[in-house]
């Protein structure tokens, strides 16, 4: 494919032959073989998500620069013929060996340590193929009404997907967010943690990749953990023995775990509308 071989001269790669790498449902993506070792890339319109590649690279550098965890290194990032790229060093997946999830929680939890003055971040970036708004706030509550809750329920409603009573119940949550979580510093998120986002790496360590990066509240990221079947419990065990989580975290995963919920019913719809419906009913 011509476009292909636009991209790899455009790197500088000799690549030998390459393979697509099926899983995502955004980006078009392959591995390299190159006599230099595999690499991995991801193409898509610059026009459709303009800059995409260019906010992933800036985080994966925040969480390369505050976390003992792996993150592949990024090589470059351009733009071929209208079409964007990030070419990654490649990650090699590994088996589960014994002291993986230990390692994993201990890891998570010290990088969540790592924080700023204000939740939010000095850029807007991405969340699947959502924008994701990042503006500066004091308090936690004001960020997740006005940055995460908020914009989605907009779309939602313009869309007839959520009623006036909807609204209403929204309204009436977001009212209720400074008494329903801990006070706590802003901490440093993957920002979108399921089991899509990490591989344990070929030396038995987990390996973070397409974050949403941001300063907010550290029951986000252990929420999406937990969303779409969780990760093994020692990784909670550990995470809670280095940095434990406040009394009620388990109570408040359905408010940690909205803003992913959102944003799939605003991709998705179906029965993510219904059960971001009731959770705005059973917290309004």
């Amino acid at each position: 494919m011509q476009l292909l071989k636009n991209i790899f001269d455009d790197c500088g790669l000799s690549v030998q032959r390459y393979e697509q790498v099926h899983g995502g449902d955004i980006n078009n993506a392959y591995c390299l073989y190159t006599s230099s070792g595999k690499y991995f890339l991801k193409t898509n319109e610059e026009d459709k998500f303009p800059y995409m590649f260019i906010k992933e690279a800036n985080g994966l550098k925040l969480l390369r620069d505050n976390s003992s965890l792996i993150v592949p290194s990024v090589i470059k990032t351009g733009i071929c013929y209208q079409q964007q790229y990030i070419l990654l060093g490649w990650l090699e997946k590994g088996p589960v060996q014994k002291d993986t999830w230990k390692d994993f929680g201990n890891r998570l939890a010290i990088m969540h340590t790592k924080s700023q003055v204000y939740f939010g971040l000095d850029d807007e970036n991405y969340i699947g193929t959502l924008k994701q708004v990042n503006s500066n706030h004091i308090q936690w509550s004001t960020f997740y009404a006005e940055c995460r809750i908020m914009p989605l329920v907009k779309i939602l409603f313009d869309s007839s997907a959520f009623s006036n009573q909807d609204l209403d119940n929204t309204n009436s949550f977001c009212n209720k967010l400074v008494d329903l979580f801990p006070a706590e510093p802003p901490a440093l998120l993957h920002g979108d943690l399921w089991a899509g986002n990490y591989l344990i790496s070929s030396s038995g360590c987990a390996a973070l990749f397409d974050p949403a990066v941001y300063f907010g509240h550290r029951e986000m990221d252990i929420g999406m953990t937990k969303l779409f079947g969780g990760f093994d419990q020692q990784f909670y065990n550990f995470y809670k023995e280095t940095y434990p989580l406040e009394k009620g975290w388990e109570k408040r995963l359905p408010v940690a775990q909205l803003y992913p919920l959102l944003v799939h019913a605003v991709l998705f719809g179906g029965h993510y509308i219904g059960s971001v419906k009731n959770i705005f009913k059973a917290f309004s």
